[in-house]
């Protein structure tokens, strides 16, 4: 069995009668052409979600225009340890090789939070079915029982796109639906694609007391739903800042999440950091914002 690859790409014989194509590139893509090429013609089956946000799964035309994650208790509970682990389930369709690439993602949040992807149990409630559909998508925050992470094998297996699925599990939007974006990029209405204008709304976030973050691995690059490969987004004041080409998380995406969920000695870690940084490029630490850290917890919704 063979399969007709376009330029670039090569066979990979997944099983005896199965292949599909796998993409050779140099560097790995910057994770919002990797989302929009990938959902780019999906014809998602009859079972599966409403996509808003080109990757965001929601359950009802009522989520359209709010954050349903924001609107409900969608945070995964933290254990008495201080850690929230959250279960999940890896479809058996995915080779091995692709299911590496996905525990990578999965343990890249256990070395920077207190965040723990653990393997499904029986008797677990809550967990997240990580399976190859119609696209890459995630449904925001915890939505009770098994809930759907796509990770189609045409396009989504990469450690960016991992990550950037998860976050959305766990309760984070996309950086340019914050808040406050208008101070910091610029939305050209006219160039996105006609009925795509809902994927530009903001939402109504507390931003976790972090600057927008330009290399977020939750911002979209600057074309995305370009009706005429012209810009959709553009940095503001410097339209020349480099937007959209994070390939793994951010510090301050990693600042969020442990915000977020109150992971109070990696926000010590962090805050140590950053008095170093500071000590470092200043040569004292005056001036250093404490206040900025003293009240690491008190948003209760995600910021992006």
């Amino acid at each position: 069995i063979s399969c007709t690859c376009s330029e670039g790409d090569y066979n990979v014989c997944i099983t005896c009668n199965c292949c599909c194509c796998a993409e050779v590139t140099s560097r790995e893509l910057p994770v919002g052409e990797l989302l929009e090429r990938a959902n780019r013609d999906r014809t998602p089956d009859f079972d599966e979600p409403t996509l808003i946000g080109g990757d965001i799964a929601i359950k009802s035309e009522v989520d359209r225009n709010a954050d349903p994650c924001t609107a409900s208790d969608c945070l995964w509970g933290k254990w008495s340890d201080g850690k929230v682990y959250i279960p999940y389930y890896i479809a058996n369709h995915f080779s091995s090789r692709e299911q590496a690439i996905i525990v990578r993602g999965l343990d890249s949040f256990s070395s920077v939070s207190c965040i723990r992807f653990r393997p499904y149990q029986n008797g677990d409630r809550d967990w997240v079915s990580i399976e190859s559909r119609n696209g890459c998508y995630s449904y925001v925050g915890r939505q009770g029982g098994g809930q759907t992470v796509s990770l189609s094998r045409q396009g989504c297996l990469y450690h960016s796109t991992v990550q950037h699925e998860l976050l959305h599990a766990l309760g984070f939007n996309h950086e340019q639906t914050r808040s406050d974006r208008d101070s910091y990029i610029r939305v050209n209405w006219e160039n996105i694609i006609e009925g795509m204008e809902y994927n530009f709304y903001k939402i109504n976030t507390l931003n976790q007391g972090t600057p927008y973050d330009y290399n977020s691995v939750m911002q979209y690059e600057r074309y995305a739903f370009s009706r005429n490969s012209l810009p959709t987004m553009v940095p503001i004041p410097n339209s020349n800042v480099s937007l959209g080409q994070a390939t793994q998380m951010s510090q301050n995406d990693i600042v969020r999440l442990n915000r977020l969920y109150k992971c109070c000695k990696y926000m010590v870690v962090q805050l140590k950091k950053n008095i170093k940084e500071h000590t470092h490029t200043q040569g004292h630490s005056k001036g250093v914002p404490t206040a900025k850290y003293k009240n690491y917890s008190t948003d209760t919704t995600n910021g992006v």
